[in-house]
């Protein structure tokens, strides 16, 4: 039977009667990205409401999901002390040596998985991280590159970036791809931005994109599945590349000593040519070194990225 466990960490533990894959998915890594977590919360009421309304419901595999930045999501700041998304790496497990709060939130969340992954029989770990951004304009789901990884964000409906991983470091998605669980299992690992941080339409628009993820996993059955999560993402989508790879990442001072301003108005997916002024630091104008769609241009106080700029995937030629 579902057995939902509450704690500040841990926003529940669905175990369905069949074997299957363990869903780890996560809201709220950064503070000031809450609609993630309002998302999960509302699945698990919906978990609890299935089976009174739908008697044939059944759930095949477990479905975790946690909290992130504990500390960060009370402040409402996107961190306190480092990205807790920037710090995903093999490092010392002993608090005593912590130096800051994201260390003890990474410790936490890595010891809710490591225990979940112990406790059952399962047949693969999937990682949905659960995002939003500082820009309106789109959706889209970042993958590893990795075959699996990607026909599963395909078949979630909506935008697909190739190539993200290339740009960041120490994400959510690094860690799982990386074989640093105790497990043998196969590992998928999908981050998905829901939209704007402030807009709720991102929270239905989250809980969409996680309900297709479990239908597409075979959690749960298609005739089980309201075809309205279908209709919302497409519409969110409607215009969007469907599948773009990463040309460029701007890296800025964490501590904001460069000064870096991002030009107002810009929306993800937005066209920009070459040369175009996206930006001033204390160096100057800040332009585009490429053509292509601008990405979560930055339009807060933290964060190590500027902007990304994808581009329309090119298939490679053939030989």
């Amino acid at each position: 039977m579902g057995n939902n466990e509450q704690s500040a960490r841990i926003i529940g533990h669905f175990r369905g009667e069949e074997m299957g894959p363990l869903v780890v998915a996560i809201g709220g890594i950064h503070g000031n990205e809450p609609a993630g977590v309002l998302a999960l919360e509302r699945l698990f009421e919906l978990l609890a409401e299935e089976p009174l309304v739908n008697p044939g419901f059944n759930f095949r595999g477990e479905l975790l999901a946690l909290r992130g930045n504990l500390a960060a999501l009370a402040a409402g700041k996107r961190y306190i002390d480092t990205d807790l998304n920037r710090i995903w790496r093999v490092r010392n497990s002993d608090p005593e040596q912590f130096t800051t709060s994201e260390d003890h939130e990474l410790h936490e969340l890595l010891a809710a998985i490591e225990t979940a992954l112990e406790e059952s029989p399962l047949s693969e770990l999937v990682l949905l991280d659960l995002h939003t951004t500082t820009a309106g304009g789109g959706i889209f789901a970042v993958t590893g590159d990795d075959e699996p990884s990607l026909s599963l964000a395909a078949e979630m409906s909506v935008p697909v970036i190739k190539g993200m991983l290339s740009g960041l470091q120490g994400t959510t998605l690094h860690y799982f791809r990386g074989n640093h669980f105790a497990t043998s299992l196969p590992v998928r690992a999908i981050s998905f931005e829901a939209g704007f941080h402030e807009d709720p339409a991102s929270v239905e628009l989250a809980l969409a994109a996680t309900v297709n993820l479990l239908r597409a996993l075979g959690c749960v059955k298609e005739e089980d599945v309201s075809t309205h999560h279908d209709a919302r993402l497409r519409e969110a989508a409607r215009g969007l590349p469907r599948l773009t790879e990463l040309a460029y990442v701007h890296r800025i001072a964490r501590d904001g000593s460069d000064q870096f301003r991002m030009r107002p108005g810009y929306r993800n997916f937005q066209p920009i040519v070459k040369g175009e002024l996206l930006g001033e630091d204390c160096g100057g104008p800040i332009t585009a070194p490429a053509a292509g769609y601008l990405l979560m241009p930055l339009y807060q106080a933290q964060g190590d990225e500027g902007f990304f700029i994808v581009q329309d995937y090119q298939l490679p030629s053939a030989y």
